[in-house]
């Protein structure tokens, strides 16, 4: 890409949206476009297609979405199902009619089945049943898969969507009630720690087993993905690693120096029992993580302990 791009990046304050903005401006890329979701409401057709009409951006990324953990997920399942179908679908429409030359679609590990074999293939999209607590995000993310994918097939268009693991890092939602598990982790220990070392309590077992990628390292696929005209239309991104949700609280109990008790809620539900994505196809294409777990974990701790005075409840 030149450096000139007309680069629109939907969802630019968020964690995703902000780390890929961050990524662009240090490779040199200065002509980016970002509108908050007061200047710009994604689920509203008109709105997007006058942006698009007077913007004409060359390149989108989709990084705007309604995103939570399993509560958020299991109390709004409505909001989680028809505000992801606006706004990416207004996007993806969009985007095809003012001919933006190269669209990424950003969606999340849970479009596989819920008992899907580990790792996670790309192949094994709408093979058997989703994962209960999340499937309304879920099944909106499929439907931008499939919309980016039949644009691709129909117009020879270059539609990418890269289905990134369980994400964490800098401008993370800490709040408990909407947030996933490593940054709600992180809060609920420092919060400990900082009330006398009291226990934690955490839900389900600590059995299952997750995988997490640095925002940071999703920041740099994008722009790889940006910067290469990849072969398919559908890739993992992950770090091909996992490790139980007991190990992880031991880990962030250590960054966080909490020395208190945890304790887990085994009445809580555990979510999917395993969750590792296969990334042999993005590495095959030259590109790969780089960002070890403990070391992203103490960025984010380091970032969170910076701004955790500034947080803003999340609005349902």
């Amino acid at each position: 890409m030149d450096k000139n791009t007309k680069i629109y990046i939907a969802g630019h304050k968020g964690m995703v949206g902000s780390a890929i903005w961050r990524k662009l401006k240090a490779e040199g890329y200065s002509n980016l476009i970002g509108k908050t979701s007061k200047e710009l409401d994604l689920r509203n057709q008109q709105e997007v297609t006058d942006f698009f009409e007077t913007e004409n951006p060359e390149v989108v990324i989709d990084a705007a979405a309604r995103v939570g953990g399993i509560l958020a997920n299991n109390d709004y399942p409505y909001q989680f199902l028809m505000e992801n179908l606006q706004i990416q679908n207004n996007l993806i429409d969009a985007a095809h009619k003012n001919d933006v030359e190269k669209f990424i679609f950003l969606g999340s590990s849970c479009i596989y089945p819920k008992n899907a074999p580990q790792p996670l293939k790309e192949e094994y999209l709408l093979t058997d049943s989703l994962e209960p607590t999340n499937q309304w995000y879920a099944i909106a993310k499929i439907a931008g898969v499939k919309a980016c994918e039949a644009i691709r097939k129909q117009y020879g268009k270059d539609f990418v969507s890269l289905m990134p693991t369980n994400l964490y890092g800098s401008h993370d939602n800490f709040d408990l009630e909407t947030s996933h598990v490593l940054p709600a982790m992180i809060r609920k220990f420092h919060d400990a720690k900082e009330n006398g070392h009291v226990p934690v309590t955490l839900w389900g077992s600590g059995k299952p087993m997750r995988e997490f990628l640095h925002v940071d390292d999703l920041a740099a696929a994008v722009f790889f993905a940006l910067d290469n005209k990849l072969e398919e239309n559908l890739y993992n991104i992950g770090t091909g690693e996992d490790l139980t949700i007991k190990a992880l609280a031991e880990l962030i109990q250590e960054i966080t120096g909490h020395k208190g008790d945890i304790i887990w809620d085994s009445s809580k539900p555990d979510g999917t029992p395993r969750k590792l994505m296969e990334v042999s196809k993005i590495k095959k294409e030259g590109w790969q993580a780089s960002t070890s777990l403990e070391d992203g974990i103490k960025k984010t701790y380091q970032w969170f302990l910076k701004n955790k005075y500034s947080f803003k409840e999340v609005k349902l």
